[in-house]
């Protein structure tokens, strides 16, 4: 692109490199629960100590986010496996594919959030 100052970055732009990033952000996330398994195998003080990680307030955004991240990168890959198809590809289609998979990513965060706060009865 010629000067990054000077570019507007556009919805398919930060989009696809919010999947990228999303995926860096998966891959992260997959070292943390084998780290949580091996505590888990290890005793159970080394499992306490995970759990009491976990539900902390750092740990709880953790979780969110990477909530957050599986969906995001789970609805653009169903996108991307439409676009695959041949479907899709007008500009028009692009950018509400776009605007769904964002808004269908917060929604589905907070309701699978929300079903779980519910689940446990509080916070």
């Amino acid at each position: 692109s010629p000067h990054l100052q000077i570019y507007r970055p556009q919805l398919t732009t930060v989009l696809s490199i919010s999947h990228r990033i999303t995926g860096i952000v998966l891959g992260a996330g997959a070292v943390a629960l084998v780290v949580w398994l091996v505590a888990a195998a290890y005793g159970p003080e080394a499992f306490a100590c995970m759990q009491a990680l976990a539900g902390s307030i750092l740990g709880r955004v953790l979780l969110f986010a990477f909530t957050f991240c599986l969906l995001y990168h789970l609805l653009n890959g169903i996108r991307h496996l439409v676009w695959d198809t041949g479907h899709g590809l007008e500009l028009d289609a692009v950018y509400l594919s776009g605007k769904l998979v964002v808004g269908g990513t917060i929604v589905l965060t907070i309701a699978i959030w929300i079903a779980g706060i519910a689940a446990r009865g509080g916070f």
